[in-house]
């Protein structure tokens, strides 16, 4: 007899991205045609030079290489909250700010504060998947909130869906896996709903950096109540090319964060200190870099856009930040096509099934998702000629 497994871990779809690897891993790609990958969220270039020396620097520092607090650096709790302040005209302590081992962690974290096993939170999708796997684990039930046409979640939708056991919505802006940029009244009407309601309101900022819009993209920190209601999550791993590091943070009510804590010292005790301070550093010395990652994040969404707009048959519901997501021609479902392109051409793109149902009137099998972070210019016109060389 074998021990037991936790039959909701079981249960879990695994690691997506895991996955399609195992799919290259499988394949050979003919020198003319090298693998062209837009499978992964994630830069892997390394963090520009100052930072490396930072870094290098930090080294020395004894206090690097022990236990730190567990919710985070207090230097870089303060530099979060004096510029998250000033950049969404809002009030943030120091003591509203922790630091996480990554994003997903500040999600686990948040979530844990919020809900167990039996209740429920509501996710619109496509959803991240990470986001749906923990909920599965925990067994927590994720109430599914399809988006509309341009890719917006509808909070009059999401009313409906409420009900005694429902603990709080999860929204990421701008979204992955479609890069819709969610206006910054639907987030007030969301934030309207989860206070009636008593319901937490998770906004997760992963991709902020590369929003196109100037200026805050919403007014949800200038509430003076906001931590009544609002649990903001970031990574700085997009910003600083810091994914190996697992620095994330988590801004939300003072007892909320002292909650967190339980669940932060518990499974990393305090974050990567190494990416701590170079975290700090790039907040405070990297802001121009910073703002030139986007302009080259943005001309890459526009050639993106270039691309589907010379493409037969394919149409693209929402493109931001490091994606597009799109509604492919074929008949064959998403998953079967994504495999197909790795076969014909090459390519590496996740499919819809990833991020929905298979039972939402065909939309997870019609659509895949696109990850432009590592592809300049002229991988974008090579994906667009294998795309239009295509045929499954």
């Amino acid at each position: 007899m074998t021990s037991p497994i936790n039959p909701a871990l079981a249960a879990t779809f695994a690691p997506p991205v895991m996955e399609a690897r195992a799919w290259i891993a499988e394949a050979t790609f003919p020198p003319e045609r090298p693998l062209l990958n837009l499978s992964q969220a994630a830069p892997v270039d390394p963090p520009p030079e100052a930072l490396r020396a930072a870094m290098a620097e930090a080294l020395g520092d004894p206090a690097a290489h022990v236990y730190g607090p567990v919710l985070g650096l207090p230097e870089l709790r303060e530099t979060v909250a004096e510029q998250w302040s000033a950049s969404y005209g809002g009030a943030i302590a120091a003591d509203q700010v922790a630091i996480t081992s990554g994003c997903n962690q500040a999600f686990c974290a948040a979530i844990a504060t919020l809900a167990q096993a039996g209740d429920n939170v509501i996710l619109p999708t496509p959803w991240y998947f990470n986001h749906k796997m923990w909920l599965d684990m925990m067994g927590i039930e994720a109430r599914l909130l399809p988006c509309g046409p341009d890719m917006m979640p509808e909070p009059e939708r999401a009313a409906e869906l409420i009900d005694a056991r429902t603990r709080a919505v999860v929204l990421v802006t701008p979204n992955n896996p479609t890069g819709a940029e969610y206006p910054g009244g639907l987030l007030d009407a969301f934030m309207t709903l989860c206070r009636t309601r008593g319901l937490g309101l998770i906004v997760d900022e992963t991709y902020r950096d590369f929003d196109s819009r100037e200026g805050a993209p919403h007014a949800l920190f200038a509430d003076p109540d906001w931590d009544d209601t609002l649990i903001h999550l970031y990574s700085f791993s997009k910003a600083f090319r810091l994914t190996g590091h697992r620095v994330g943070a988590m801004i939300a009510a003072r007892d909320r964060l002292a909650q967190a804590e339980k669940v932060l010292d518990t499974v990393t005790i305090c974050p990567n200190q190494i990416g701590q301070r170079a975290a700090l550093h790039g907040l405070r010395h990297l802001g121009d870099w910073v703002a030139g990652e986007r302009r080259e994040i943005l001309a890459r969404r526009s050639a993106l856009e270039g691309e589907f707009a010379r493409l037969d048959g394919w149409k693209l519901l929402g493109c931001g930040a490091y994606f597009g997501y799109v509604r492919h021609p074929f008949e064959a479902p998403s998953d079967r096509t994504a495999k197909a392109l790795v076969d014909t051409q090459s390519l590496l793109i996740l499919p819809g099934t990833m991020f929905a149902p298979t039972d939402t009137d065909g939309f997870a099998e019609g659509t895949l998702r696109i990850a432009f972070a590592n592809a300049d210019a002229a991988g974008l016109a090579e994906m667009g000629r294998r795309l239009a060389a295509f045929t499954p």
